[in-house]
């Protein structure tokens, strides 16, 4: 077995030995030898070997400092979804569908920072110089003061960083850059992993901000290793679908503020909109009350949203029938008709069911369980919930509704809309006000004996 070899430090001018003497040969000094063990004992090609490295500062957890300043760019949907502005230093990802409108996004936030003062840079290694200035022109921020580059090398890229000393940089995008000192093409795991970590760390040690364009694979996630996702303070997912001008700035990830929040713009001829009130956008569509719809109550990050849960249900002439899910989790809705046909007795044998959210809006959060359920049994049942309703509970497998946080917020956005009733679960803390009458039920059994007759 390899034995931990001894070293002996000089405590007058540091020089390390490999055995013990009197007298320090470096600075003449006696008696100032002291042993110490190696921080690891192996190879040195392999461990960390007896070299030593400096001392680090400590701090407790009671010592106070000040939060990190932040510049607004003006959007307050993008200044949202950011955690209350852009903080000095910090490394944000940006991945979406291509076409989906990140360029779009990017280059009117950078605009916007450029405006509010500070020096801003847009590299784009997809497109050439001519063509970010036209999508500029055509979105009226040609004299926004953004300084152009188009270049693929990083090493090129650092050096232009390092001489003009931008407060913000646009990477457009992380897979199109290629370091010199990486054996393989651009766009692989390498390349992707060592361009990341070089820009990460400029931002750091400058205190300028980069903003990092990913591409997407089919599964939706950021192409790459993961470890990018790691590296920067900040995930953010542009979503939207083809058919919709609605498109959603969700952050995923966020050192500096809640994860999960949404900003949410409206595509249109100009650029990117911002929209304010998603929830009467979300709900502007919606005509009279018909079979099949259920308006949700939910939460998105900090934000209250109304969204309309449409569902179908029709004979089926497959062996196996249709589930198709569009906005919500399948697996989840699966287990709801489960606990429809096994707890409440009605069943979907034989029957194709399509399950919908409206404005291509994705709600993951199980408060929209009992939304999904009253969406199904009205589609089933042909019977059209009340217009001015709103639902909102988490249903267990024993069929029993589950309380779900902020609903004092989700009541409160929906008595805004113009909604004056809502059902909630039993264990619901807040007892309903502004205009709107609370129902309270235990289980899924009474939701579905008082709405529908049955059960």
């Amino acid at each position: 077995m390899a034995k931990n070899i001894l070293s002996y430090t000089c405590t007058a001018c540091g020089a390390v030995h490999r055995k013990w003497n009197g007298k320090c040969d470096a600075c003449g000094e006696w008696n100032t030898l002291i042993e110490e063990a190696p921080l690891s004992a192996g190879p040195k090609g392999k461990t960390l070997g007896t070299s030593k490295g400096r001392v680090i500062g400590l701090s407790s957890l009671a010592d106070e400092e000040a939060p990190p300043p932040r510049t607004c760019s003006g959007m307050v949907e993008f200044d949202r979804v950011l955690g209350g502005g852009l903080v000095p230093g910090s490394a944000i990802l940006v991945g979406g569908d291509p076409g989906i409108g990140k360029s779009t996004l990017l280059l009117q936030a950078v605009a916007r920072f450029a405006q509010s003062g500070l020096k801003c840079l847009y590299i784009s290694g997809e497109e050439a110089s001519s063509q970010v200035r036209m999508r500029a022109q055509r979105l009226g921020l040609a004299d926004a003061p953004v300084q152009l580059g188009a270049e693929t090398n990083l090493r090129d890229i650092l050096t232009t960083m390092e001489s003009e000393a931008p407060d913000l940089v646009i990477i457009d995008s992380i897979q199109t850059m290629w370091a010199d000192n990486v054996e393989s093409a651009p766009g692989s795991v390498s390349q992707v992993r060592a361009a990341c970590h070089e820009l990460v760390s400029f931002a750091k040690k400058r205190a300028c901000s980069v903003v990092l364009v990913g591409h997407v694979t089919k599964e939706g996630q950021i192409a790459g290793p993961r470890v990018v996702e790691h590296m920067v303070d900040t995930v953010l997912y542009f979503e939207g679908e083809r058919g919709h001008q609605f498109r959603i700035l969700r952050a995923v990830k966020n050192r500096f503020g809640p994860a999960a929040e949404i900003g949410v713009f409206e595509m249109t001829g100009g650029g990117l909109a911002e929209v304010t009130n998603p929830s009467a956008l979300f709900l502007s569509e919606r005509g009279q009350a018909a079979p099949g719809s259920a308006v949700f109550a939910g939460i998105e990050g900090t934000r209250p949203v109304l969204t309309e849960i449409q569902a179908l249900v029709a004979p089926s002439t497959l062996a196996s029938p249709r589930r198709t899910v569009v906005g919500l989790d399948s697996g989840r809705i699966s287990t709801i008709i489960a606990v429809l046909e096994s707890r409440c007795g009605i069943p979907f044998t034989g029957l194709d069911v399509f399950l919908n959210v409206a404005g291509g809006m994705k709600v993951t959060e199980p408060a929209a369980d009992l939304a999904a359920a009253a969406a199904l049994l009205s589609a089933r049942e042909d019977t059209a919930l009340p217009a001015d309703m709103v639902i909102f509970g988490e249903i267990s497998l024993s069929a029993a509704l589950r309380p779900v946080g902020q609903a004092e917020n989700r009541l409160k956005e929906a008595a805004k809309l113009g909604f004056s009733q809502a059902i909630a679960p039993s264990g619901t803390k807040t007892e309903g006000g502004d205009g709107i009458a609370l129902r309270k039920l235990p289980d899924l059994v009474t939701f579905v004996g008082d709405m529908f007759g049955a059960g």
